[in-house]
């Protein structure tokens, strides 16, 4: 990859996020309160690791459907004890554990690799042998890392029925790597997480070091590793077996963007449901971790009640994806994904704009965790000033006043032709509800790079931008943002570079806005 601008300054904000979220992993982790029915104990895990966990066993007598959780990243054994005794009441057998390379389990950190998906697997054997689970009612779970590895292991292990993947991802590079562009804010509390609470192995060195220094030669190869540790690489293996599969996630996410999950879900064959809510990433579960009200979590045992206990709660019977606006009350459901928008509109982006690189304009994505958990509770969204954007820096077009509120739904998708400087270089597209005052709420984004482009030479981009559901107040404004430098990303513009955006006659430029029925 290209030489990298200014690596060092979006690292830094990551850096300091994974320390606040590793404080919180140590302060506010959920303390197990005392139960006759929770074991802690040691499970055997793949080569003889030893993975530290705790079994919650339900009253009664006979064979109980087994939930498997393993943990978040970073996040110790405890992490599940509030929801596993919930799960244990209503007549499961859940066993919650430490993947390997974090806290106490052993091994290093392998980011949901092969060895990672066979002590799954050894954990399910261990529970079959030493407690009362019926082998053909087996479901898993998890938050974030765990969600990963619960789907990676249902498209591994036959014997897992049903799967519940909160906040987790199916393609790791289309989440992390999205757009060609390194989502570094994400990366860096990763690799601070991991550095505080686990054990990281060279290979996970190397690719983080190679990831931050944009080595081109090695792209393949992180490419690669990210599709191996990618349940959409194994699509075909969950469509034999069909598992039932819930996919939870939120609009802001900002390490797995919901995109990657709505394009995961649509070529499912099995019984599925997928929900996104606003929030960032883990926020929508995170009251639940604490044994409180939660919808995410309230879900989740709807869903396994009905595919492992059999219960006839309706879930099945409801549509199957269900969406909370982020600035709305309730949720809507639709039979699928692409019935979510109704209408596409476009806005047309005319003329010829050319802007200067290397200059943060003041359009931005946020802060990896924060920015979406600020908009999840108080509904205030990064902002920007849209009539101050230094036109030096920032492209800018702008639609008519809405008369009706427009519902946006779905993936808006910007198309356009641009003219670099440079061989390589990046841009971020950013969509803003602008108000009467001109002060614009960001509504999605998306970053994009390339590389090896003859400089001076137009070529055409078609990017999506990250999945929302955003209401526009009637009297309001959509604008359509491009620049250079935003803190989430490491950008790939030369010192000096310049962007052309054009709009040819023949190929006109716009930005789809999908929206929904009013």
């Amino acid at each position: 990859m290209a030489p990298a601008r200014n690596p060092l300054r979006t690292c830094a904000v990551g850096t300091v996020s994974a320390a606040l979220v590793a404080g919180a992993v140590v302060g506010l982790a959920p303390v197990a309160q005392a139960a006759p029915a929770v074991r802690f104990v040691d499970i055997p895990g793949d080569g003889g690791t030893v993975l530290k966990a705790n079994v919650v066993t339900p009253a009664g007598t006979g064979s109980h459907p087994l939930l498997v959780l393993p943990t978040s990243w970073g996040f110790p054994q405890a992490e599940y004890l509030a929801q596993a005794r919930k799960l244990a009441d209503s007549g499961y057998v859940v066993l919650s554990y430490n993947v390997r390379g974090f806290w106490q389990s052993g091994g290093e950190i392998e980011v949901a690799g092969a060895p990672d998906l066979a002590d799954a697997s050894k954990v399910i054997d261990w529970a079959l042998a030493n407690t009362p689970a019926d082998s053909d009612r087996i479901g898993m779970a998890g938050v974030s890392y765990g969600a990963g590895i619960s789907l990676l292991a249902a498209a591994h292990d036959k014997r897992i029925r049903a799967v519940a993947a909160l906040s987790g991802w199916a393609d790791l590079i289309g989440s992390i790597y999205s757009g060609r562009t390194q989502h570094v804010q994400a990366a860096a509390l990763l690799d601070g997480a991991g550095a505080i609470t686990g054990r990281r192995g060279p290979e996970l060195r190397q690719i983080f070091d190679r990831f931050y220094a944009s080595d081109l030669s090695q792209e393949q190869n992180l490419i690669d590793w990210g599709e191996r540790r990618s349940a959409a690489t194994y699509l075909d293996r969950l469509n034999a077996s069909k598992p039932a599969v819930m996919l939870a996630n939120a609009w802001s996410d900002s390490i797995f963007p919901a995109n990657q999950y709505a394009s995961f879900y649509e070529k499912l064959a099995g019984p599925k449901r997928l929900q996104l809510r606003p929030g960032d990433h883990a926020t929508p579960e995170l009251t639940g971790l604490f044994g409180l009200p939660n919808d995410v979590w309230k879900d989740t045992g709807r869903w396994f009640d009905h595919y492992l206990r059999g219960v006839d709660n309706g879930v099945d019977r409801e549509q199957p994806v269900q969406l909370e606006s982020r600035t709305g009350a309730g949720y809507e459901g639709y039979p699928d994904w692409k019935s979510v928008a109704a209408t596409d509109r476009k806005i047309a982006l005319a003329g010829s704009t050319t802007i200067h690189a290397d200059v943060d304009s003041g359009a931005d994505g946020g802060t990896v965790l924060l920015s979406g958990l600020l908009d999840q509770v108080t509904k205030l969204p990064p902002l920007a000033s849209i009539p101050l954007l230094p036109r030096r820096w920032a492209a800018v077009w702008q639609s008519e006043r809405y008369a009706a509120p427009q519902r946006v739904r779905g993936t808006a998708r910007l198309h356009t032709t641009l003219t670099p400087t440079a061989e390589s270089g990046t841009f971020v597209a950013y969509l803003y509800d602008v108000g009467p005052l001109g002060i614009g709420k960001l509504v999605t984004h998306a970053p994009l790079t390339w590389h090896g482009r003859t400089p001076g030479q137009p070529f055409g981009v078609d990017l999506d931008l990250f999945s929302t559901a955003y209401d526009v107040p009637a009297g309001h404004r959509l604008a359509l943002v491009a620049d250079t430098v935003d803190p989430l990303y490491i950008e790939h513009n030369p010192s000096g570079a310049r962007l052309t955006f054009s709009s040819p006659e023949n190929d006109p430029s716009y930005v789809s806005v999908p929206l929904r029925e009013q």
